[in-house]
């Protein structure tokens, strides 16, 4: 891929206004949708079993989120996933502290069991976790690990026929055996509750305009991390707070200009995107 399709990417959600139906937690739903809002998608957050099929169904893609776990949000994410296979709608699927509790590692099997995921999107303990390896956890957030993240993530692609990103300092989107590494981002987006949260509904909406999940991803990742920067940049000295208004700003503002200037995508093994 090139820097040419992250703009055209960007350009297809601010036009086509993707629905991305959001059956996350409790703690980001307001984030996740401001967030998503300010690049230019539509949010909708039902998760009512009653209805969440039905909304999947009509939706350009379809988020799922571990975050807050109980048995009906689960019900409602297996319906609402089986749903959108039906139907085409992309899934992307994000496990949020699985690892931590036996229980919540469980549901996210089993929900990787029941529905055909697009886009696996976790931390590399949450993903290593799932696949049975060990990396530590503090509650539902990642500690430092020591392994590999970009062979970590093509295992779980290839274990679940899925494109696999896995977060971190180096964002890495594997899909079979290749992978690419999106350098962009700023720490500063783990002292904002959420920040992960959104960038799987943000890989969301550029799944529902691209039917190439990997590039979907990729895209996502770059436009995301530059958003961030700029927000550093502008406010972040000033703290997470500033910072997180300042980043939906950003989510906003992002453009051409920036994506040029900034976004900086290496395939696997150092070879920098010709785009560059």
């Amino acid at each position: 891929m090139n820097g040419e399709q992250i703009i055209q990417a960007l350009a297809a959600v601010r036009h086509q206004r993707p629905l991305v139906h959001n059956i996350t937690n409790m703690v980001v739903t307001n984030f996740t949708a401001n967030g998503l809002l300010a690049l230019g998608a539509s949010p909708v957050m039902a998760h009512a079993k009653e209805e969440a099929g039905d909304m999947a169904k009509i939706a350009g893609a379809l988020v799922l989120n571990i975050g807050t776990l109980d048995e009906q949000k689960v019900e409602a994410m297996i319906l609402a996933g089986k749903a959108a296979n039906a139907a085409g709608v992309p899934v992307v699927f994000d496990p949020v502290g699985a690892g931590a509790t036996p229980y919540r590692t469980k549901t996210a099997l089993r929900i990787m069991e029941e529905v055909r995921m697009t886009v696996l999107r976790g931390n590399g303990a949450e993903v290593a976790h799932m696949l049975g390896k060990a990396w530590d956890l503090k509650g539902v957030d990642a500690e430092e690990g020591d392994g590999n993240a970009v062979e970590l993530a093509k295992e779980a692609a290839n274990k679940w026929a899925t494109t696999a990103v896995i977060t971190g300092a180096a964002d890495v989107i594997a899909s079979g055996q290749e992978a690419l590494l999106v350098y962009n981002g700023h720490p500063m987006l783990t002292k904002v509750t959420g920040a992960g949260c959104l960038l799987s509904a943000v890989i969301g909406a550029f799944c529902a305009v691209d039917d190439q999940a990997a590039r979907a991803a990729a895209s996502a990742a770059a436009v995301y991390g530059v958003a961030a920067e700029q927000a550093m940049a502008v406010r972040g000295e000033e703290g997470p707070g500033s910072f997180q208004i300042e980043f939906l700003n950003q989510l906003a503002k992002v453009d051409k200009q920036a994506i040029q200037a900034y976004a900086s995508i290496k395939k696997d093994g150092g070879e920098e995107d010709e785009s560059q």
